[in-house]
């Protein structure tokens, strides 16, 4: 066999390799950045669910609490917020928000002992709840699907690939700052 002859299978044989990495590292970075959109999608869902649970709570609220608008607007506008978030940070902000408006109007329901018993309001309130477990468990699966995808995005060959091809790092559904702090108990 000729020397040209064994240096262009030599080179064939390395292109094949190159091209063989270069499309298996592709596509397990469009896997995990799939599985990153779709985990975002759910606490997308789980977020709308509950601020379309939130016009009927505020109603049910209203018609015992009427002289607490300052509270019902407050989740209101965050309802709006959320409406209007876009990226991973902002939905953060306005699931933050959300939750602070919720948790003041579940502190003034305690002052209202016909309302807390009241069949649709005790309804509203199993589905708030279980729509905030849900809320809980979808972040942390999209915190995972990020750290996953993050990871594989920083670690050797793929550290070289990524960038060319347009793969960047994607931001962590975090608490803020208000959410760390630890709430105050008293009897």
């Amino acid at each position: 066999m000729k020397t040209g002859v064994k240096i262009l299978i030599v080179v064939a044989v390395i292109a094949v390799i190159l091209i063989a990495t270069f499309g298996g590292t592709y596509n397990s970075l469009v896997q995990e950045r799939e599985t990153v959109e779709q985990s975002l999608s759910t606490i997308d869902v789980q977020l709308k669910r509950r601020a379309d649970l939130i016009p009927n709570l505020v109603s049910t609220v209203k018609g015992y609490a009427e002289h607490e608008s300052e509270v019902l607007d407050s989740v209101t506008q965050a309802r709006t917020q959320y409406a209007s978030a876009s990226s991973v940070a902002e939905k953060a902000a306005a699931d933050s928000e959300m939750s602070g408006a919720l948790s003041r109007l579940l502190m003034v329901v305690e002052n209202y002992p016909d309302l807390k018993a009241d069949a649709n309001f005790r309804q509203l309130s199993d589905e708030l709840a279980g729509t905030e477990n849900r809320i809980g468990v979808a972040r942390q699966d999209y915190n995972e699907a990020a750290r996953t995808y993050n990871t594989k995005i920083k670690s050797f060959p793929t550290n070289i690939v990524a960038p060319i091809m347009g793969f960047a790092e994607v931001e962590y559904f975090e608490a803020s700052e208000s959410d760390r702090d630890v709430p105050e108990v008293s009897f």
